[in-house]
Protein backbone atom coordinates (compact mmCIF):
# COMPACT_ATOMS: atom_id res chain seq x y z
CA UNK A 1 0.00 0.00 0.00
CA UNK A 2 1.43 3.72 -1.20
CA UNK A 3 0.12 7.03 0.40
CA UNK A 4 1.50 9.99 0.53
CA UNK A 5 1.08 12.05 3.25
CA UNK A 6 1.45 15.63 4.06
CA UNK A 7 1.20 17.93 7.31
CA UNK A 8 1.57 21.98 7.11
CA UNK A 9 -0.44 22.96 10.41
CA UNK A 10 2.29 24.95 11.73
CA UNK A 11 5.85 26.78 11.00
CA UNK A 12 7.37 23.21 9.56
CA UNK A 13 6.42 21.66 6.41
CA UNK A 14 6.58 17.88 5.54
CA UNK A 15 5.56 15.59 3.08
CA UNK A 16 6.37 11.57 3.45
CA UNK A 17 5.83 8.69 1.19
CA UNK A 18 4.94 5.40 3.01
CA UNK A 19 5.33 2.58 0.49
CA UNK A 20 4.28 -1.08 2.44
CA UNK A 21 5.96 -0.06 5.53
CA UNK A 22 9.60 1.84 3.86
CA UNK A 23 9.01 5.96 4.17
CA UNK A 24 10.53 8.70 3.28
CA UNK A 25 10.29 12.26 4.13
CA UNK A 26 10.80 15.78 2.99
CA UNK A 27 10.90 18.79 6.21
CA UNK A 28 11.48 22.25 6.42
CA UNK A 29 10.48 25.46 8.55
CA UNK A 30 7.73 26.89 5.50
CA UNK A 31 8.34 30.53 6.48
CA UNK A 32 4.28 30.98 5.66
CA UNK A 33 5.35 29.66 2.26
CA UNK A 34 3.77 26.28 3.27
CA UNK A 35 1.67 25.99 -0.55
CA UNK A 36 4.92 26.56 -2.69
CA UNK A 37 7.30 24.44 -0.66
CA UNK A 38 4.86 21.19 -0.01
CA UNK A 39 4.33 21.04 -3.23
CA UNK A 40 8.00 20.83 -4.43
CA UNK A 41 8.26 18.38 -1.54
CA UNK A 42 5.72 15.67 -2.83
CA UNK A 43 6.62 15.92 -6.26
CA UNK A 44 10.30 15.42 -4.94
CA UNK A 45 9.12 12.44 -3.33
CA UNK A 46 7.59 10.86 -6.02
CA UNK A 47 10.24 11.27 -8.57
CA UNK A 48 12.98 9.64 -6.13
CA UNK A 49 10.75 7.40 -5.93
CA UNK A 50 10.38 6.65 -9.39
CA UNK A 51 5.88 6.81 -9.46
CA UNK A 52 3.47 9.04 -10.29
CA UNK A 53 0.70 10.24 -8.53
CA UNK A 54 -1.76 7.55 -9.97
CA UNK A 55 0.24 4.68 -8.29
CA UNK A 56 -0.22 5.94 -4.79
CA UNK A 57 -3.65 4.50 -2.93
CA UNK A 58 -4.38 7.14 -0.70
CA UNK A 59 -3.42 10.72 -0.06
CA UNK A 60 -3.28 11.78 3.82
CA UNK A 61 -3.36 14.84 5.97
CA UNK A 62 -3.04 16.45 9.12
CA UNK A 63 -6.35 17.73 9.91
CA UNK A 64 -5.72 19.77 12.82
CA UNK A 65 -5.94 21.45 15.34
CA UNK A 66 -3.17 23.88 13.85
CA UNK A 67 -2.73 27.09 12.10
CA UNK A 68 -6.39 28.18 10.53
CA UNK A 69 -4.42 28.85 6.99
CA UNK A 70 -2.19 26.31 7.29
CA UNK A 71 -4.81 24.00 7.31
CA UNK A 72 -7.00 24.88 4.57
CA UNK A 73 -3.61 24.88 2.54
CA UNK A 74 -3.42 20.69 3.13
CA UNK A 75 -6.58 19.82 2.75
CA UNK A 76 -6.87 21.87 -0.53
CA UNK A 77 -3.80 20.46 -1.97
CA UNK A 78 -4.81 16.88 -1.32
CA UNK A 79 -8.21 17.37 -2.33
CA UNK A 80 -6.82 18.53 -5.60
CA UNK A 81 -4.28 15.93 -6.06
CA UNK A 82 -7.06 13.14 -4.95
CA UNK A 83 -9.96 14.58 -7.75
CA UNK A 84 -7.36 14.59 -10.39
CA UNK A 85 -6.19 10.77 -9.47
CA UNK A 86 -9.75 9.16 -8.47
CA UNK A 87 -7.55 8.54 -4.68
CA UNK A 88 -9.17 8.49 -1.60
CA UNK A 89 -8.08 10.39 1.45
CA UNK A 90 -7.31 9.93 5.05
CA UNK A 91 -7.00 12.68 7.45
CA UNK A 92 -5.26 12.61 10.50
CA UNK A 93 -5.35 14.63 14.14
CA UNK A 94 -2.40 17.00 14.41
CA UNK A 95 -2.27 16.42 18.09
CA UNK A 96 -2.54 12.42 16.90
CA UNK A 97 0.41 12.65 14.93
CA UNK A 98 2.39 15.09 17.70
CA UNK A 99 2.30 11.60 20.05
CA UNK A 100 2.85 9.30 17.04
CA UNK A 101 6.76 11.21 16.38
CA UNK A 102 7.01 11.09 20.77
CA UNK A 103 6.41 7.36 20.23
CA UNK A 104 8.76 6.98 17.36
CA UNK A 105 11.61 9.14 18.75
CA UNK A 106 11.18 8.28 22.29
CA UNK A 107 9.21 5.15 22.79
CA UNK A 108 6.29 6.90 24.78
CA UNK A 109 3.54 4.75 26.02
CA UNK A 110 1.46 7.81 27.12
CA UNK A 111 1.65 11.85 25.81
CA UNK A 112 -0.30 14.81 26.61
CA UNK A 113 -0.06 16.96 23.68
CA UNK A 114 -0.69 20.25 23.69
CA UNK A 115 -0.57 23.52 20.93
CA UNK A 116 -0.76 26.75 21.92
CA UNK A 117 -4.47 27.96 20.21
CA UNK A 118 -3.68 32.03 21.66
CA UNK A 119 -6.33 33.39 22.89
CA UNK A 120 -5.10 31.91 26.19
CA UNK A 121 -5.89 28.82 25.43
CA UNK A 122 -4.37 25.98 23.97
CA UNK A 123 -5.34 22.27 21.67
CA UNK A 124 -5.12 19.19 23.92
CA UNK A 125 -4.89 15.71 23.44
CA UNK A 126 -4.07 12.83 25.31
CA UNK A 127 -2.26 9.63 23.46
CA UNK A 128 -1.75 5.98 24.64
CA UNK A 129 0.30 3.56 22.51
CA UNK A 130 -1.63 0.51 21.67
CA UNK A 131 -0.31 -2.93 20.81
CA UNK A 132 0.85 -2.20 17.56
CA UNK A 133 2.89 0.57 18.86
CA UNK A 134 0.22 3.29 17.50
CA UNK A 135 -0.77 6.26 19.52
CA UNK A 136 -4.51 6.10 20.03
CA UNK A 137 -6.60 8.75 21.77
CA UNK A 138 -7.90 8.34 25.32
CA UNK A 139 -9.68 11.54 25.71
CA UNK A 140 -11.15 13.58 23.00
CA UNK A 141 -9.15 16.60 21.51
CA UNK A 142 -10.23 19.62 23.13
CA UNK A 143 -9.77 23.26 23.10
CA UNK A 144 -9.87 25.15 26.39
CA UNK A 145 -7.84 26.85 28.93
CA UNK A 146 -4.76 25.33 30.44
CA UNK A 147 -5.90 24.50 33.46
CA UNK A 148 -8.75 22.91 32.31
CA UNK A 149 -7.22 20.07 30.76
CA UNK A 150 -7.55 16.85 32.03
CA UNK A 151 -5.59 13.58 31.65
CA UNK A 152 -6.99 9.88 32.21
CA UNK A 153 -5.37 8.42 34.86
CA UNK A 154 -3.61 5.27 34.49
CA UNK A 155 -0.21 3.39 35.03
CA UNK A 156 2.99 4.54 33.15
CA UNK A 157 5.06 7.52 33.07
CA UNK A 158 3.65 10.58 30.35
CA UNK A 159 6.07 12.65 28.21
CA UNK A 160 4.14 15.94 27.18
CA UNK A 161 4.69 17.33 23.70
CA UNK A 162 3.79 20.49 21.97
CA UNK A 163 4.12 24.31 21.81
CA UNK A 164 1.33 24.46 24.34
CA UNK A 165 4.09 23.56 27.02
CA UNK A 166 6.59 26.10 26.04
CA UNK A 167 3.90 28.61 26.91
CA UNK A 168 1.60 26.80 29.80
CA UNK A 169 4.24 23.94 30.99
CA UNK A 170 3.57 24.52 34.52
CA UNK A 171 -0.18 24.26 34.70
CA UNK A 172 -0.38 21.48 32.04
CA UNK A 173 1.97 19.33 34.64
CA UNK A 174 -0.71 19.77 37.30
CA UNK A 175 -3.18 17.56 34.62
CA UNK A 176 -0.36 14.93 34.58
CA UNK A 177 0.09 15.12 38.35
CA UNK A 178 -3.16 14.69 38.67
CA UNK A 179 -3.47 11.69 36.29
CA UNK A 180 -0.27 9.73 37.44
CA UNK A 181 1.18 11.77 40.82
CA UNK A 182 4.31 12.52 38.69
CA UNK A 183 5.59 15.03 36.65
CA UNK A 184 5.68 14.64 32.93
CA UNK A 185 8.70 12.37 32.18
CA UNK A 186 9.83 14.34 29.24
CA UNK A 187 8.50 17.83 27.70
CA UNK A 188 9.35 18.25 24.07
CA UNK A 189 8.15 21.81 23.36
CA UNK A 190 9.53 22.30 20.34
CA UNK A 191 8.53 18.68 18.66
CA UNK A 192 7.05 19.98 15.25
CA UNK A 193 4.11 17.49 14.05
CA UNK A 194 5.84 15.54 10.95
CA UNK A 195 4.44 14.00 7.64
CA UNK A 196 6.21 10.29 8.89
CA UNK A 197 3.58 10.27 11.46
CA UNK A 198 0.32 11.55 9.80
CA UNK A 199 1.94 8.43 7.35
CA UNK A 200 2.00 5.67 9.57
CA UNK A 201 -1.34 6.74 11.00
CA UNK A 202 -3.01 7.07 8.06
CA UNK A 203 -1.98 3.45 6.90
CA UNK A 204 -3.45 1.98 10.00
CA UNK A 205 -6.24 4.05 8.99
CA UNK A 206 -6.73 3.04 5.83
CA UNK A 207 -6.42 -0.63 6.49
CA UNK A 208 -9.04 -0.34 8.89
CA UNK A 209 -11.43 1.26 5.91
CA UNK A 210 -11.18 4.76 7.40
CA UNK A 211 -11.39 6.92 3.59
CA UNK A 212 -12.64 10.06 2.96
CA UNK A 213 -14.30 11.03 -0.37
CA UNK A 214 -12.45 14.70 -1.89
CA UNK A 215 -14.85 16.38 -0.91
CA UNK A 216 -15.11 15.13 3.00
CA UNK A 217 -11.58 16.12 3.50
CA UNK A 218 -11.66 19.13 5.52
CA UNK A 219 -9.99 20.51 8.41
CA UNK A 220 -11.08 20.42 11.84
CA UNK A 221 -10.63 23.62 13.50
CA UNK A 222 -11.84 22.09 17.09
CA UNK A 223 -13.40 25.74 18.23
CA UNK A 224 -15.79 25.33 15.53
CA UNK A 225 -16.68 22.39 17.01
CA UNK A 226 -17.01 24.28 20.30
CA UNK A 227 -19.07 26.90 18.82
CA UNK A 228 -21.54 24.42 17.08
CA UNK A 229 -22.24 22.60 20.24
CA UNK A 230 -23.06 25.37 22.22
CA UNK A 231 -26.45 26.75 23.51
CA UNK A 232 -27.81 29.60 21.85
CA UNK A 233 -27.73 32.73 23.58
CA UNK A 234 -30.60 35.20 23.40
Amino acid sequence: MRLLAIDTSAAHCSAALYDTGSLIQRIAPAQRRHGERILGMMEDLLRTAGLRAADLDAFAFARGPGSFTGLRIAAAVVQGAALATEKPIVAVSTLAALAQGCRRDAGAQRVLAALDARMGEVYAGAYAADAQGLMVAVADDQVCAPAAVRAPGGPGPWMAAGSGWDTYGDVLAGAVRAASGADPARVDAQRPCEAQDVAVLAAAAYAAGALLDPADAQPVYLRDRVTSNAPARG
